[in-house]
């Protein structure tokens, strides 16, 4: 089986959540020793609550800014209202608004804005909201990898989170100009995880999945979109915790996680 940096190896669910958790930073990304890591990582979330946060704007409150951050990593890989978000920290809109201008500035979260074309109707709006390192996951909402693994919801979410940490970087440095997005209809029958855009419209489909197999009906939300776009959609990729890549349908596969890296070797 394929091995990608970190030593997750395809076809192993629990790998991928450990290595989801592990961090990507310089500071944890070569330390060995868990503990450790997890002591790191919960350091940076308070730098980033206290220190951090007091030097782009001094007026944010640590308490409640904490909170929200904690209410963002549960809602992490969301299409989630706004409004969820800060009734669940009780801060108000305004506060909201700038806790994810400061959390954005210093990198921390991101949002990956709805994709949009005039071959489809009734579309959401709402970014989908993301934290930057996914392994920050662990110290907002107290939790280790036996405790994602238990949540459905929760190691879908995270997983999702890894497999766009490790996407963005690769399209910074691509020649195509590739920018990523999601698709959701206002209805919720169909959403595509992450819809990625070349320079000359061109678009590519990956779907997420936390399981170890891979159906045609894991794949419906992609054949949706191929069969809406036509030659437009050059592909559809579902990745998953399995070990094998295989086809799907017509320009649509199934794919390990780790063939993000192994791939690119």
């Amino acid at each position: 089986m394929a091995t990608c940096p970190g030593g997750v190896r395809s076809g192993n669910l629990i790998d991928y959540v450990d290595r989801a958790l592990h961090g990507m930073l310089p500071e944890v990304a070569l330390q060995p020793d868990a503990r450790l890591r997890r002591r790191w990582l919960a350091s940076y979330v308070d730098e980033v609550v206290t220190r951090d946060g007091a030097l782009v704007d001094g007026s944010r409150d640590p308490v409640r800014l904490r909170r929200y951050l904690q209410a963002f990593a549960a809602n992490t890989a969301g299409v989630v209202e706004h409004r969820t978000l800060y009734e669940t920290a009780e801060v108000n809109r305004l506060t909201a608004a700038g806790y994810d201008g400061l959390l954005a500035a210093l990198l921390v979260v991101d949002l990956m804005p709805a994709w949009h074309t005039n071959r489809l109707s009734r579309l959401t709006s709402r970014p989908k909201r993301l934290l930057v390192e996914p392994a920050l996951v662990g110290p907002l909402l107290g939790v280790d990898a036996a405790a994602v693994l238990r949540e459905s919801d929760l190691r879908g979410r995270l997983l999702e989170t890894f497999v766009i940490s490790q996407l963005r970087p690769e399209l910074t440095v691509a020649e195509t100009s590739p920018r990523l997005f999601h698709l959701r209809d206002r209805d919720g029958r169909h959403e595509v995880d992450v819809v990625v855009e070349f320079g000359d419209g061109r678009v590519v489909g990956i779907e997420v999945k936390a399981a170890a197999t891979v159906s045609r009906s894991d794949a419906r939300h992609l054949i949706w979109l191929r069969d809406r776009l036509g030659d437009r959609m050059v592909g559809g990729l579902v990745l998953h915790t399995g070990p094998h890549a295989f086809p799907v349908d017509d320009r649509i596969r199934a794919a390990p996680i780790s063939s993000l890296w192994s791939s690119l070797g």
